[in-house]
């Protein structure tokens, strides 16, 4: 039996397709109040027989620092993914992230070693390598360095993955991935797969940043792949290229047939605009949509080597220009209407 975590993530929901076009049994782990609807509309994205494949997924509520729940959803388990994480750049959220990041992936590190699992496949995060000294690239090798550049989410996702070095210590037969922004489709309304949203209603403005982007379909595809190998108690940078983010959203605007952002946010114009949505959001008791941590993000340079993934597995990543013509493609059929 295997059994993934965050089953309705990006991630979760992709990597769950890939497994139910196997035998396989598969166990997903789920919040209570989680739509799983999500995942069937991206199976459907990929197939016509969504249903048939969707049906192969056993649900369970569980919440990650519930151990009693997580105790049942871990019989009979041998192999685990764990994708579920809390991603914010509102410091709001840190304790939720705390909780959820740290505390839960010891949970999960505690129960595989505890159930004798035989592997685990950690998804980390770019984020948790941190920021080099200087304006070199980052790789599996780049250690971490306490940094006021280093996000709260970050500074989670370092310890998350600490956690788990621990119990690879303690013999547990573990892989760790880290992925950099993961280019996908589904919540159009959440996380990277906003852009596709935000360029089809019209996205004037673009910063100066540059950043990793990797396809979800890659990321999924590495993971299944390092599971079924003899890799262990290694780590690995997904990234398929390290390109400006203007480049990504003009990849995305052109796929659209949308106009491309042509005007540049400075770091004054990039500062001063968050410290206006923290007014606007002190005044409304809403969540602020540009924050300090999301302007730092969008400002940096930040270069993700992939070598070692490539030439372990020899594998080719999708460019991003392709993904962002693909999941495009997925974004207009689901809104022709609107």
């Amino acid at each position: 039996m295997i059994l993934v975590t965050g089953g309705t993530g990006l991630v979760g929901s992709h990597l769950l397709y890939q497994i139910c076009q196997s035998e396989t049994k598969v166990r997903a782990i789920k919040r209570a109040q989680s739509n799983i609807s999500i995942v069937r509309k991206i199976f459907s994205y990929y197939t016509e027989k969504a249903d048939l494949l969707f049906e192969k997924i056993e649900w369970v509520n569980a919440d990650l620092l519930n151990i009693p729940e997580l105790e049942l959803a871990f019989q009979g388990v041998t192999k685990v993914y764990h994708c579920a994480a809390w991603i914010s750049f509102n410091l709001k959220h840190k304790d939720k992230m705390m909780h959820t990041n740290i505390e839960g992936t010891t949970n999960i590190v505690n129960l595989c070693l505890a159930y004798r699992v035989n592997k685990l496949c950690h998804v980390s995060s770019v984020a948790s390598l941190g920021c080099p000294k200087d304006s070199s690239s980052t790789n599996e090798n780049t250690s971490w360095l306490n940094s006021p550049e280093n996000s709260y989410y970050a500074l989670t996702k370092y310890h998350a993955e600490m956690e788990v070095w621990r119990g690879i210590e303690e013999g547990l037969n573990a892989v760790i991935v880290c992925p950099a922004i993961i280019l996908g489709p589904g919540k159009w309304e959440k996380g990277s797969s906003m852009l596709f949203r935000q360029v089809w209603k019209g996205l004037s403005f673009y910063t100066s940043g540059t950043n990793g982007f990797v396809d979800v379909r890659d990321v999924v595809n590495v993971m299944i792949q390092l599971m079924k190998g003899k890799i262990k108690s290694e780590r690995f940078i997904l990234c398929s290229e390290s390109i400006p983010f203007k480049k990504t959203i003009d990849y995305i605007a052109e796929a659209l047939g949308k106009k491309k952002p042509h005007i540049k946010v400075g770091t004054f114009l990039s500062a001063f605009s968050w410290r206006i949505a923290k007014i606007i959001s002190i005044i409304s008791g809403k969540p602020p949509l540009i924050t300090k941590e999301i302007i730092l993000a969008a400002n940096s340079i930040s270069i993700y080597e992939n070598k070692k993934i490539k030439t372990t597995l020899n594998y080719q990543f999708k460019s991003v220009e392709q993904s962002c013509k693909d999941f495009s493609t997925i974004f207009i059929q689901e809104h022709k209407l609107d």
